[in-house]
């Protein structure tokens, strides 16, 4: 018989619960609602114990700490929300087993009730945030569990002497990975800014999206220290414990500079659906993950966030640049530059990135409600070069219509605009030439980033 699995991974900022938080938790609405999903699926798979591991929980760098009380408790009161807490059993019979089974792969661990500095029975905040919305009255049984300093594959081996112990005791088990992404997306993030964060959160993004599990052991160290993030750890748990179970990305958001990616493995998981493109560091490229950094940083905060050093030998030093943002496949805002008027090219889309989300005079400015399910598009234009009717390829080159100190400018492969005389006639508009006034034209090529 196949054995029923069921895991999340779950994102853990305190601010999201509403009493904490306040108004402010919706700008995590994304989160929010994925939780609130994965928390209807796990009431349905109806676990006997759910398993949490935390990376904010007592740990040891050389070993695994396990809870074993028989009653756990916590709350929020450091957060200014005493009221937002959790009495909920533990399952001891669960964790001596583990510990036993941890000893004889030859894991170490330890039982966190011999060490009082440990404080066992009380949980932390990433227990905490992630079993509010996903069972926030306490209705199963709980095992609350470190993460460690050892390598991945030694949480990946942890994950599955979880699943093991679950198939010896009987058990119907649900296993929640508590973390976050990178916490250095934009210039004011809890630990600074590294253009690696978004980085790192597209491929962890993807790597889950996937159920590619065992690609968390093969990403680079030095990507996941860039990061600064604090999941990767529960999550390789987690794909240890789930084996070869479909996966589906429910959520992904960036805002106050940290990722936070909700999943849910297993049962009630879709592979491949439901990817909401909601932050920095969705599967997108870096020149975009850069962009979302810069609007998300300024519509929450106001914040411009300092410029990376783009080190990628394909990148320009310099370049004009376009920044076009959609919603629910509408345009929402548009700007760019025909040349470069910043020092880099990093400067130059981070400007245009924040005048398409607040300056562009068709729209009124973006609001932070709608950062969640915003699509971003950067073009990259090469320089252009003098053209005639003849050069053009609406599908190939943007073209650059002047008439004196008028100039209009379209770029290439826009829906609806099939030939060399549209081009130019819409860029005509755009630049108030009128019908027969003479004018020269140029054509460029862009490099377009999704």
């Amino acid at each position: 018989m196949t054995r029923a699995v069921f895991g999340v991974i779950a994102p853990h900022p305190p601010i999201m619960v509403e009493a904490v938080g306040g108004s402010r938790s919706q700008v995590t609405s994304s989160s929010i609602e994925a939780l609130s999903h994965a928390g209807r699926l796990l009431k349905q798979f109806n676990p006997d114990t759910i398993v949490i591991m935390s990376p904010h929980s007592p740990a040891a760098a050389d070993a695994f700490a396990i809870e074993t009380s028989e009653h756990l408790h916590g709350s929020l009161a450091q957060f200014g929300a005493p009221s937002a807490g959790l009495r909920i059993d533990g399952d001891p019979e669960f964790a001596n087993l583990l510990l036993a089974m941890l000893a004889a792969r030859g894991i170490p661990a330890l039982d966190r009730s011999t060490i009082p500095s440990m404080q066992s029975g009380v949980l932390d905040h990433g227990v905490l945030v992630p079993m509010s919305f996903l069972d926030p009255k306490g209705t199963h049984r709980l095992l609350s569990l470190s993460v460690s300093y050892l390598p991945l594959s030694t949480h990946r081996e942890v994950g599955q002497a979880i699943a093991a112990a679950a198939s010896v005791l009987g058990r119907k088990v649900a296993f929640i990975a508590s973390g976050d992404c990178s916490h250095r997306l934009t210039a004011d993030a809890p630990s600074g800014f590294n253009v690696r964060g978004a980085e790192y959160d597209a491929l962890l993004t993807e790597i889950i999206a996937q159920g590619d599990f065992r690609a968390l052991l093969d990403i680079d160290d030095e990507l996941i220290e860039a990061a600064g993030e604090c999941g990767v750890r529960s999550f390789a748990t987690l794909g240890g414990f789930a084996g070869d179970a479909p996966s589906e990305v429910l959520s992904y958001e960036g805002p106050w500079g940290v990722g936070y990616l909700t999943a849910v493995v297993g049962y009630g998981a879709t592979p491949r659906e439901g990817i909401k493109n909601g932050g920095a560091g969705s599967v997108e490229h870096t020149l975009v993950a850069l962009a979302r950094s810069a609007v998300n940083a300024y519509v929450t905060d106001g914040i411009v966030i300092q410029a990376p050093v783009l080190t990628e030998p394909e990148f320009p030093k310099q370049a004009g640049t376009f920044v076009s943002l959609h919603r629910n496949n509408e345009l929402r805002g548009c700007i760019g530059t025909i040349v470069p008027t910043r020092d880099s090219l990093a400067e130059e889309i981070i400007r245009n990135a924040i005048e398409a989300a607040v300056n562009d005079p068709r729209f009124n400015a973006l609001t932070s409600a709608e950062l969640s399910d915003l699509d971003i598009k950067v073009d990259v234009l090469h320089p252009p070069e003098p053209a005639t009717l003849n050069d053009l390829d609406p599908f190939t080159y943007g073209v650059i219509v002047a008439c004196g100190w008028r100039r209009g400018l379209l770029l290439p492969d826009l829906e609806g605009v099939d030939t060399a005389q549209m081009q130019i006639d819409i860029a005509m508009r755009k630049a108030g030439i009128r019908p027969g006034e003479p004018i020269e034209l140029e054509r460029f090529r862009v490099e377009r980033y999704v």
